[in-house]
C-alpha cells in the first residue's frame, strides 16, 4: 500500500470545495457521471482507430445506491497508477499553490475541468474510493482512497473488467443524496441526454397491487436527442413530441428553429416559439443549456438576448464558457457571436413564415405579439428586422404591417400640422362608443391591449416620423385629429360657470379620481356628456406599472375631463331651467361679486410695480379682506347652483350615463341610477 499527500493542507482545498461549492453541491453527480461518459467515449474512439482491439461489451454506466454510499461505475478506459497520480493527485496538472490562487475567488470555475470535477465528490462525501483498471494490456487494478484530508492511499486490488467505480461514502449532513427519488431527479435533470446509456436501478412494474423491480436496467437518458439529428430526418410530430418531453402539460408550440453551426463556433439546438400570453417572467428560463449533451443550466441570460429567453428549447455548445461570471459571458467573443446568430435565425424564421404563409402568421399573431414586441423594445438590431413583419391589429381584427397601416390612414388621419395620428383603443367593450364615433368619422382604430403596448407606443412615436398615438377616448372626436383651427366656445362665461358648477356638485366622490368639468360645442347630435382622459397622464400612469422609477405617476390620482356638450338639447334645457330657478338669488350675489372684484382690481393696479415692503399694511389687509369676501360670495353662488342641481334628476342621470359608459358606475351609485331611470321612464 502506498500512502501520499495531495499537496495541499486540509485548511485549503477541502474548505474551498465544501464552502464555495456548497450552494451547488448537487452538481457532484453531473460531474462524476460526465467523467464516466468521457472515459467511455474515449474507449470508443480508441476502438474506432484500432488502438483498442478488445471487446467493447456493454458500455452502460451504472449509478447505484447503497446504505451509505453512491457508486458510479463505467466500462471506459480506466486509469493506471501513473494516471491517478497525474490526474487526481496533482489535480489536473496544477500545483497546489497555483490551484488555490486560480480558484480561491471563483471556486465554481472548478466544475467542468477534467480532474477538478472529480473533487466535487467531496461536497457530499466524507470518504471517496476509486477502484479502477486501465484498458491497457496487463494493467493492474488499483484502489485510491481519500477521507477528505490531504492524505490518500493507493493499493493494488482485484478487478476483472476495465473501467472505474467511484464510491462515495455520503457525509452525515448530505443524507438526502441517499434517497432514490433525489438521485433519480438529479439524473433526469443533468443526464437525460448524455450520449452513453445511464442506468439507475431496475425498471419497475405493477404486480399484485404493488411496484416490483424487473431484471431490466432502468435507462434514464436518450443518447441521441433530437437536436443531434439532421432536420431532414425529422417530422413535425418528432419536434412536437420532443417539446412535450421537455415541457409536459404545455400547449403545443407555434413553430421551431433547428440550429446547426460548425463555424466560426459550434452550436446545435432546437428553439421553440411557445404560446406566450401575458406574464413574461413566468415564461422565462425555459431554454436549457447543454455542453456536449451535459445539462448546464436553464438560466441563459447573457448567452442569448433577454427577449429570446422567452423561447423554449435547447442550446448545446462546447464553445460557451460554463462557469464564469455573467459579466464575462457578455464580453466573451464566442457568446456574442452565438447571441447574434440566434437573433438572426429567429428574425429570419419569422420573416420566412410571414412571407410564405401570412395567413398562418396572422392567426398566430396574438401569441407572437408579446415576444416580438419585447424584442423590438430591447434589441435595436431585432427592431430593424421585425418592423417588416410586426403587425398592427385594428378593432375589426384586420392586420397591417407598419408600412401598410401608414398608407391606410395617411389621407384621413393627418392633422393640420402634418402629424399622422394613430388612434387606438385598449378595450373594445369599454370604449365601444368612442370607437364607433371614430369609425363613423371615417377613422381607423387600432386595438392595443397587450402587456407591452404602452411601451411600444412610446417607442414607435420616436421611431415614426411626425406621428402621434392617441387613445380614442382621450378627447371628444372632433379634437382627436384637428384638421383646422377652431373658433372659441361661444357659450358665455357666466353660463359656463353655471353649468360646470351644477354638474361638478353632483359628481360622486371616488378614491384617487379627480374630474375637471368643462363645456364645449360638440354639435347637437353628439352625446350630451362625455368623459375623456388626458393621453399624457394616462400613459404615464400605465408606464408606472411596468417601468421602475416612474412610481410617482402611479401614486397620482386619475384625472378625467367631464365635457358638457353645450349644443345638446338636454344640456341647453338644464342651463335654461337653472338660470330661471337661480336668477333671483344669484343676481344680487353676482352684482356684489362684481363690485368686490372691481375694488380688488383697483387696489392691485395701485400696487403694481411696487415692492412688497413699499405697500402699506392697511392696503395689504384690505386686499386680503376683499379676497375673502369674493371667495365667500363665490361659495354662496356655487351653493345655490348645487342646491338646484341636487333636485335635478336629469343632471345626475347625464353624469351617471357618462360614468356607466366608461365602466365607472358601480355599487350603490349604479343601484341608484337604475332606480332613477325607472322613475324617469
Amino acid at each position: 500500500m502506498q500512502k501520499g499527500n495531495i499537496g495541499v493542507t486540509t485548511e485549503n482545498i477541502f474548505p474551498i470545495i465544501k464552502k464555495f461549492l456548497y450552494s451547488d453541491h448537487e452538481i457532484f453527480l453531473r460531474e462524476l457521471v460526465s467523467n464516466a461518459v468521457d472515459a467511455t467515449q474515449k474507449l470508443n474512439t480508441l476502438a474506432s482507430i484500432g488502438e483498442y482491439q478488445g471487446e467493447l461489451g456493454d458500455l452502460t454506466i451504472h449509478v447505484e445506491l447503497g446504505k451509505d454510499t453512491i457508486t458510479i461505475s463505467d466500462h471506459g478506459i480506466g486509469l493506471t497508477a501513473e494516471e491517478i497520480e497525474k490526474y487526481i493527485n496533482q489535480i489536473a496538472f496544477s500545483g497546489a499553490n497555483d490551484f488555490l490562487e486560480k480558484y480561491k475567488n471563483d471556486a465554481n470555475a472548478i466544475i467542468g475541468h477534467f480532474g477538478l470535477g472529480f473533487y466535487s465528490a467531496f461536497m457530499v462525501a466524507k470518504k471517496v474510493e476509486i477502484i479502477t483498471k486501465s484498458y491497457r494490456d496487463g494493467a493492474q487494478a488499483i484502489k485510491w482512497t481519500c477521507d477528505g484530508s490531504p492524505e490518500f492511499t493507493i493499493e493494488e486490488v482485484d478487478k476483472e473488467s476495465r473501467g472505474s467505480d467511484i464510491i462515495l461514502y455520503i457525509d452525515d449532513d448530505c443524507k438526502e443524496f441517499l434517497e432514490e427519488a433525489r438521485i433519480d431527479g438529479l439524473l433526469k435533470k443533468y443526464c437525460s441526454f448524455l450520449p452513453v446509456p445511464i442506468a439507475f436501478g431496475k425498471k419497475k412494474e405493477w404486480k399484485d397491487g404493488k411496484q416490483v423491480e424487473t431484471l431490466e436496467d432502468n435507462i434514464i437518458n436518450d443518447t441521441t436527442p433530437l437536436w443531434t439529428l439532421k432536420p431532414s430526418e425529422l417530422s413535425d410530430e418528432d419536434y412536437k413530441s420532443f417539446y412535450r418531453k421537455l415541457y409536459p402539460m404545455s400547449d403545443e408550440p407555434l413553430f421551431w428553429i433547428h440550429l446547426n453551426v460548425d463555424y466560426p463556433f459550434h452550436l446545435t439546438g432546437i428553439l421553440y416559439f411557445p404560446k406566450v400570453k401575458s406574464n413574461i417572467e413566468l415564461n422565462k428560463n425555459k431554454i436549457q443549456l447543454y455542453c456536449n449533451q451535459v445539462y448546464v443550466t436553464d438560466s441563459v441570460e447573457g448567452i442569448v438576448p433577454d427577449f429570446l429567453t422567452l423561447l423554449h428549447g435547447v442550446i448545446d455548445s462546447p464553445d460557451i464558457p460554463l462557469n464564469v461570471s455573467r459579466s464575462y459571458l457578455q464580453s466573451d467573443s464566442n457568446v456574442k457571436k452565438i447571441s447574434t446568430y440566434i437573433t438572426k435565425k429567429v428574425s429570419d424564421r419569422l420573416q420566412s413564415i410571414f412571407k410564405n404563409d401570412r395567413k398562418q402568421f396572422e392567426e398566430k399573431w396574438n401569441d407572437l405579439k408579446i415576444f416580438i414586441n419585447y424584442g423590438m423594445l430591447t434589441q435595436e438590431d431585432f427592431y430593424e428586422k421585425a418592423q417588416k413583419f410586426a403587425l398592427f391589429t385594428d378593432t375589426d381584427n384586420k392586420h397591417y404591417t407598419f408600412e401598410e397601416y401608414q398608407v391606410l390612414i395617411k389621407d384621413n388621419q393627418t392633422d393640420k400640422d402634418g402629424n399622422l395620428i394613430y388612434l387606438y383603443a385598449n378595450n373594445k367593450d369599454e370604449q365601444y362608443s368612442y370607437i364607433e364615433a371614430a369609425i363613423n368619422k371615417g377613422y381607423n382604430v387600432l386595438l392595443m391591449d397587450g402587456q407591452l403596448d404602452v411601451a411600444m407606443i412610446s417607442m414607435l412615436e420616436q421611431k415614426f416620423e411626425k406621428s402621434r398615438f392617441t387613445r380614442v377616448d382621450g378627447d371628444v372626436i372632433d379634437n382627436l385629429i384637428i384638421k383646422e383651427d377652431k373658433k372659441g366656445d361661444v357659450l358665455e362665461a357666466s353660463k359656463q360657470d353655471a353649468l360646470t358648477t351644477a354638474f361638478k356638485s353632483q359628481l360622486p366622490k371616488m378614491d384617487k379620481v379627480e374630474f375637471n368639468v368643462m363645456t364645449q360645442a360638440l354639435g347637437e347630435n353628439a352625446a350630451p356628456v362625455m368623459i375623456t382622459q388626458s393621453e399624457y397622464m394616462r400613459r404615464m400612469k400605465e408606464m408606472a406599472n411596468i417601468q421602475a422609477g416612474m412610481s410617482f405617476y402611479g401614486e397620482m390620482p386619475d384625472m378625467f375631463n367631464l365635457i358638457l356638450n353645450s349644443d345638446h338639447k338636454l344640456v341647453k334645457e338644464v342651463l335654461s331651467e337653472e338660470e330661471a330657478a337661480c336668477q333671483a338669488e344669484v343676481t344680487p350675489l353676482q352684482t356684489e361679486m362684481d363690485n368686490v372684484n372691481k375694488h380688488r382690481n383697483e387696489l392691485k393696479d395701485k400696487q403694481k410695480g411696487k415692492k412688497d415692503e413699499d405697500i402699506p399694511t392697511a392696503e395689504k389687509d384690505e386686499l386680503n379682506d376683499l379676497d375673502k369676501q369674493w371667495d365667500d360670495l363665490k361659495s354662496k353662488k356655487e351653493a345655490i347652483f348645487a342646491t338646484y342641481a341636487s333636485n335635478n334628476k336629469v343632471i345626475r342621470q347625464l353624469i351617471d350615463l357618462a360614468l356607466l359608459q366608461n365602466n365607472m358606475l358601480k355599487g350603490e351609485a349604479l343601484n341608484n341610477f337604475v332606480k332613477r331611470s325607472i322613475e324617469l321612464i
